[in-house]
């Protein structure tokens, strides 16, 4: 378990403050404005701008602002390498932990399975909304950084996965995946989405995790890695509701 968190921690990148305001940056096709960087790693920039929260790759920005950000193209090509290397590492380590251990009786599928098959991700908050109305549900938001976030990863291994909270979501919850990945393919218009969403509640470390009414109110919020599996968190998402 020491190794696995050690794995964990070590896909996070290091950041560095820098709170600078800068009118306008252009990283693709993507334009920024009224951007405020927040922090700068060997690889990334992350910021607020206009529309919300972004980062994006330094090799992707234009010479000036690389050289601004004292971009270094061997170090961020090592870094990315290494975090290729951890994240393979950690799931190799997740897979084979799991095999050390008593089987998990909560992925028994005799128990429920077209229960806990019924609980998907989505990315649409508006449809998971109307769909949570339809069929008297709350909406939990999972605001993850999913290809790079150690304790995001871990998280999910530990109780995303499992058939218990698959069975509990089934049953009670729209599940939204509002997802920020550093390697992942993502169209800009689901990243504007994300980044507007992620504004709007304020979401500033990943993973955050929110529980809504059916009507969009928050009910309670849980922020980074709790240990205790899914029954901790179902107990906690079932006393957001009580309060």
């Amino acid at each position: 378990m020491r190794n696995l968190i050690a794995l964990a921690l070590s896909l996070v990148p290091l950041v560095v403050c820098a709170d600078e305001k800068i009118p306008l940056l252009k990283t693709g096709s993507v334009t920024y404005t009224n951007v405020m960087v927040t922090s700068v790693t060997a690889t990334d920039v992350y910021f607020t701008h206009a529309g919300g929260m972004g980062n994006a790759k330094l090799k992707n920005l234009s010479p000036d602002l690389q050289t601004h950000f004292k971009f270094d193209p061997a170090k961020a090509k090592e870094i990315e390498a290494k975090q290729a290397e951890n994240k393979a590492a950690y799931h190799n380590q997740l897979v084979h932990q799991s095999d050390a251990h008593p089987p998990d009786m909560t992925r028994d599928s005799s128990a429920k399975p077209a229960a806990a098959t019924a609980a998907v991700w989505r990315e649409d908050y508006p449809g998971a909304l109307k769909q949570a109305q339809s069929e008297n549900k709350m909406v939990l938001l999972d605001f993850t950084g999913s290809d790079w976030c150690g304790w995001c990863m871990k998280f999910d291994a530990d109780v995303l996965s499992t058939g218990k909270f698959k069975d509990y979501a089934g049953q009670k919850l729209e599940l939204v995946k509002v997802d920020f990945p550093h390697h992942t393919p993502q169209s800009p218009d689901q990243a504007r989405a994300n980044a507007a969403l992620g504004a709007q509640c304020h979401v500033d470390g990943y993973p955050t995790f929110i529980l809504l009414n059916a009507y969009g109110k928050e009910l309670g919020r849980q922020v980074g890695y709790q240990a205790g599996g899914p029954e901790a968190f179902i107990a906690e998402l079932e006393g957001f509701t009580r309060r």
